[in-house]
């Protein structure tokens, strides 16, 4: 059975599915890929600011283990002196990590600005679709991806803290101070070890994030041609808009050539109608254009009316591509349809008019 019959989606999303997917917020994103950089960073803004900051954290520790005589009057200024050292040890790496997780989340999709998402969706509290969601091959893979978490974050923390262990079990020999700063190159130390490997499994899951997106926008046969029917048009209505065309064309060109003295032709491909009258024009005009079945119209209408049809390959082409349906012949084209206007006066044994061309040239 045809792909097109069962519904498979076999076909890449259109480019108009891929921006209206943008435009309702559906991009490919992985919080975990996020959350990992945005870690990273602060594990790096710490390790930069890490001599002033430590500085900050024990002058903080000192004040907190003061004991003063707190009144209501001296309560807020005692407070706000703590406030703002807290804030001074904690809102840089704060600050790095909230602009690096913006920077990691424009990075894997953009900046796509969309609402439609906030929007409350009634099927959502359907117990049906939550189920099927709960079994659904997302939610087994996120389920994958968090026992796998659990699994790596326990081994890499075993093995990181068992490399210490004996430099933990003599901190106890350490003066406090001393003491301290073990304790925070032990804790930095796991940290970064744990921010790679979460970084390493962050961006697996976003491979696949990003592989179900597409495979989720990925659409139908019938779904394409839908789509192209919406961009372009039905091609029964397009149809009937190119016969209407063809129509009116051909009801022109009916009145047009007539009133032309000559036509031009490649012979078969290409055919131009030219006209000229010394009193009302400078130059001589087209007065119509075709290629293959308006050009067999035009040499079948001037043969019905008697207007001489010349072949001239060059200056058929030339003319159909450089001059429109009512405008004058350029100059470059003077000596040319001077030559082909003096022929047909000869044949016909009318009087030439095409003199003031040959004099314009």
């Amino acid at each position: 059975m045809a792909a097109d019959d069962t519904g498979e989606k076999t076909e890449h999303p259109t480019a108009r599915r891929l921006q209206e997917a943008r435009e309702a917020g559906r991009v490919p994103r992985s919080m975990d890929l996020s959350a990992a950089i945005g870690m990273l960073g602060g594990l790096l803004a710490l390790k930069w600011l890490g001599g002033g900051l430590l500085a900050a954290l024990l002058e903080l520790t000192r004040a907190l283990g003061e004991e003063p005589e707190l009144t209501a009057g001296s309560l807020p200024h005692w407070l706000g002196r703590l406030g703002a050292k807290a804030a001074f040890v904690v809102l840089p790496i704060l600050g790095v990590m909230v602009g690096i997780t913006i920077l990691a989340n424009i990075l894997q999709s953009g900046m796509p600005v969309s609402f439609k998402r906030l929007t409350p969706k009634l099927e959502k509290l359907n117990p049906v679709n939550g189920v099927q969601r709960l079994f659904s091959l997302d939610s087994v893979v996120r389920l994958g991806f968090g026992v796998l978490k659990t699994v790596v974050v326990t081994v890499v923390a075993y093995y990181a803290i068992a490399a210490d262990i004996a430099s933990v079990l003599t901190s106890g020999m350490l003066h406090s101070e001393g003491a301290l700063h073990m304790a925070c190159a032990l804790i930095y130390k796991l940290a970064l070890r744990l921010g790679v490997v979460l970084l390493i499994l962050a961006l697996l899951d976003y491979a696949y994030q990003r592989w179900n997106w597409w495979r989720n926008l990925k659409m139908t046969k019938q779904e394409v041609k839908d789509e192209y029917k919406r961009m372009e048009g039905d091609p029964l209505i397009r149809g009937r808009r190119r016969r209407a065309h063809m129509q009116l064309l051909m009801q022109r060109l009916g009145i047009d050539v007539p009133k032309s003295d000559v036509v031009v032709t490649n012979p078969t491909e290409y055919a131009v109608a030219l006209q000229y009258d010394e009193a009302a024009m400078s130059a001589p005009r087209v007065a119509a254009k075709g290629v293959d079945l308006l050009a067999l119209r035009i040499r079948q209408i001037a043969q019905q009316h008697g207007i001489p049809i010349v072949q001239r390959p060059p200056l058929a082409r030339a003319l159909y591509a450089s001059v429109e349906v009512g405008q004058e012949v350029p100059p470059a084209y003077y000596r040319a349809v001077a030559e082909v206007l003096a022929y047909v006066y000869q044949l016909t044994g009318r009087a030439p008019t095409a003199q003031p061309v040959a004099g314009n040239n």
